[in-house]
């Protein structure tokens, strides 16, 4: 037997002697924390096949055509020029040694911080008719009105894509760089020697090896703009999602609302199975010895000024843009910080998001340890699917949500009144219980996955040890992995508090009346051009989002192999 099978044996048996004892009641827990956040998708699924007042043929000969177009369009626009710039972006810091270089390969991160919907309110800002750019235009040119010369109509689908893909790339890059950083310089080495040019090289070598990695990538990119609400709403464009909240709110019609829910929920699932499609046959094989790293060749003149160009514009697009743009108003109108409010939609985000979060990752905690240690099969297959709330968008998962909650909201409201003869009111939809169950579903996946990577990086012979000396399986869970897994328990913690900040669709559904947090405040105040008291919530917004990049750049957990699995998994629930 090989050294590597007998090790295989030796951690099957070792894990086989941890699940004995005891993991029924783990194997439960993990079962029932798979039902709390498959529920709202299945609510979903329910309400569809069963609507009240089925509208569905009068949507299919209206709206739904539109809805559906749109975004299709967007979303396979936001995914190749995401695919475009990211890509592009990991080829040049990784292969090419030219000015500004190393600063870039972090400063590429920075978009992550910027949700999209504040990128558009600082485009459409700076490019509009009464922006800086048009402003200045007129004044060269002696033009007096929109009459005299011709510019791009910013609120429009295209710009949507724009905003987008400026602030989705870092995606495709992180992916990308990791799995090029992955590759042997050897190849590269024999493709130069061979007479290959740097254009030929990427076509024939680089973009075959790291296609899975870019389409993993644009997958997620594509994902997320399905799941968008902000920006498309703020450009006026009219996607599937947008039409979540016009059927639902305009026309009181759940079922249509849950109809369209489940569209998405099928565009979903269709580009995840094509990013799964994309890797498949894609197997890439090294060495056991390391691979020899491959070193930058170092570019001079046009070329490394066009290089740096090339790395600087979607920085520049995603994060300094609508960064020094709500900065300018933040500081113009310094009002915009003590207007009333604002310290109270940041306490509720803040306590909403740190609720949220440990509920998320206390649950994940107990789901993949119950996976882990029970051995049965049916946790085991709930697992991966469990993650699919990320890629539902925030309005899928709200409408899954507030009705089968109200109901039984209402329910509990009138027994109490029966008991006691006091009328408690909505004690669910009524606070901010229903938006942090929205959290959870919603960000389950980022804490599944980040726990699942720090559990397989335990030696199993150390909680089998724990176990032999008569420690229970909380006890090992207590002295044995988390006291190893702090470091990862706190990542996760992080990155889903900083999500729950910037989510923005099922905030804006859920929320009870006259409830605001940051995000829905710079929305509410950006919709109506009021970007002097947006831009106070806005900074905030992103200012939080800073601490997962911050996170993401201090332990390189984009470039690491860890940390590429990770965020492949928040996209990717099939």
């Amino acid at each position: 037997m090989t050294d590597g099978a007998a090790q295989a044996s030796e951690a099957r048996s070792l894990q086989h002697g941890l699940r004995q004892g005891g993991g029924r009641r783990w194997s439960v827990a993990a079962a029932l924390v798979a039902a709390l956040v498959l529920l709202p998708v299945l609510s979903v699924l329910w309400m569809a096949a069963r609507p009240t007042d089925n509208i569905w043929p009068h949507l299919m000969a209206t709206v739904m055509p539109r809805y559906f177009t749109a975004t299709v369009v967007l979303a396979a626009g936001t995914g190749l020029l995401a695919a475009a710039m990211g890509a592009g972006a990991a080829w040049l810091v990784s292969m090419y040694e030219f000015p500004l270089r190393r600063p870039l390969q972090w400063l590429l991160l920075l978009p992550l911080a910027v949700p999209a919907y504040i990128g558009a309110y600082a485009l459409a800002d700076f490019l509009d008719y009464s922006g800086p750019v048009q402003t200045a235009l007129r004044g060269w040119f002696g033009w007096q009105s929109s009459r005299d010369y011709w510019f791009p109509r910013i609120r429009s689908i295209e710009a949507a894509i724009v905003v987008l893909a400026a602030a989705l790339y870092p995606y495709v890059y992180l992916l990308t760089r990791a799995a090029l950083n992955e590759q042997s310089g050897s190849a590269y080495e024999v493709a130069r020697a061979l007479g290959t040019g740097p254009w030929a090289m990427f076509w024939r070598l680089g973009l075959p090896l790291a296609r899975p990695a870019i389409v993993a990538g644009s997958a997620i990119a594509m994902m997320e703009a399905v799941a968008d609400y902000g920006v498309v709403t703020y450009f006026g464009v009219q996607t599937l999602n947008t039409g979540i909240f016009t059927t639902w709110l305009e026309r009181r019609n759940a079922g249509g609302a849950a109809q369209i829910a489940c569209v998405i929920l099928l565009v979903v699932v269709i580009l995840a199975l094509w990013e799964r499609f994309g890797r498949r046959g894609a197997r890439f094989h090294q060495s056991a010895r390391q691979p020899r790293p491959i070193q930058p060749q170092r570019l001079h003149g046009a070329a490394a000024l066009l290089a740096t160009a090339a790395c600087l514009f979607p920085f520049l697009l995603g994060f300094v843009l609508p960064v020094g743009v709500i900065l300018s108003y933040a500081l113009s109108y310094p009002q915009g910080w003590l207007t009333p409010g604002l310290a109270r939609a940041a306490w509720n985000t803040v306590s909403l998001g740190s609720v949220a979060a440990v509920l998320t990752v206390g649950l994940a905690l107990v789901m993949v340890y119950g996976v882990r240690i029970s051995g049965r099969r049916l946790p085991r297959l709930l697992l991966p699917i469990t993650t699919i709330g990320y890629a539902a968008p925030g309005a899928v998962l709200a409408v899954g949500i507030l009705i089968p909650l109200a109901a039984l909201d209402h329910r509990l409201a009138d027994g109490w009144l029966a008991l006691t003869g006091t009328d408690p009111g909505l004690m669910l939809t009524g606070t901010g219980f229903a938006i942090i169950l929205a959290y959870v579903v919603r960000f389950f996946a980022i804490g599944q996955g980040a726990l699942d990577a720090a559990f397989t990086r335990v030696p199993p012979s150390l909680p089998m040890a724990a176990r032999s000396l008569g420690r229970s399986h909380a006890g090992v869970l207590r002295d044995v992995f988390l006291p190893m897994m702090r470091g990862s328990v706190g990542a996760a913690l992080l990155l889903v508090f900083v999500d729950c900040v910037k989510e923005l669709p099922a905030t804006l559904l859920l929320r009870p009346f006259n409830f605001e947090t940051l995000a829905t405040r710079a929305h509410q105040r950006a919709s109506v051009e009021d970007l002097g008291n947006a831009a106070p919530a806005a900074l905030l917004v992103m200012a939080v989002g800073l601490l997962a990049v911050g996170l993401l750049a201090r332990t390189r957990l984009g470039l690491q192999n860890g940390g590429r699995r990770a965020i492949a998994g928040k996209g990717s629930p099939v």
